[in-house]
């Protein structure tokens, strides 16, 4: 009988194998680099585990997660670079310029696409850490900030306040709906609940597992149909 929670841990150590330390997530004043990574490969920091360090790179995550949304990186790596030229990574700061100067701030995020959207949400995002403080802030209470929803949350936890959950993405589902162990239809809070009852790791591997994750299915899960040419997990394949 497979042991799933086994093989969602031996997936990991297999993957890591493979592409070795990711770094996530990738920081614009961080000359670090990812010679393992397809695409992309500036700003990371393969095994350490320090990020972010100070306020502005925290910022950086929240409001990257949500530029990142239905959007390449390359595209949100640029609004940020935009923003960073008109901007500190605080929330106050933030909504100070985007209060006062709508339309060069949209004008600064619009290569992520859905600006008047991720506008809004930026300013959402920023006036809701203005009113909690220094707290780091509840799944739920997150979840309740208009545009936040349970990928971007855990986006948030995960990479900017180092908390433990799992991201689930499309590449996830694509991964292991096509080895067997969840549906195309299982939920987002499914796939999440299966990994966290049953992956062994600390908060770095959870970090881990979601960069290795995209980088796997970038090769292999990108084009239909998906998984058809994946001879690293196939051993795994139920």
């Amino acid at each position: 009988m497979i042991n799933i929670g086994n093989n969602l841990n031996f997936i990991y150590e297999k993957l890591l194998e493979t592409y070795s330390y990711q770094g996530w997530w990738p920081f614009l004043d961080h000359e670090g680099v990812n010679p393992t990574k397809s695409g992309s490969v500036n700003g990371y920091h393969p095994e350490d585990y320090d990020f972010p360090k100070n306020i502005h790179q925290k910022f950086e995550v929240i409001f990257g997660s949500i530029l990142t949304q239905n959007t390449a990186w390359p595209s949100v790596e640029q609004a940020l670079n935009n923003l960073n030229n008109l901007i500190e990574f605080t929330p106050e700061s933030l909504l100070n310029f985007a209060n006062n100067n709508e339309n060069e701030f949209k004008d600064a995020i619009r290569c992520a696409g859905f600006v008047n959207q991720k506008a809004n949400y930026l300013k959402n995002i920023s006036e809701f850490y203005i009113s909690i403080g220094n707290e780091v802030p509840s799944r739920k209470t997150l979840l309740n900030v208009k545009g936040i929803g349970n990928e971007t949350a855990d986006s948030i936890l995960l990479f900017a306040h180092k908390e433990k959950q799992f991201k689930v993405d499309a590449y996830t589902k694509r991964i292991f709906t096509y080895l067997g162990y969840i549906t195309e239809k299982d939920s987002y809070m499914s796939v999440k609940n299966l990994f966290e009852a049953n992956f062994k790791g600390n908060v770095n591997m959870f970090q881990e597992y979601h960069a290795l994750i995209v980088e796997h299915a970038k090769r292999y899960y990108s084009k239909k149909p998906f998984g058809v040419n994946d001879k690293i997990l196939i051993e795994f394949k139920i």
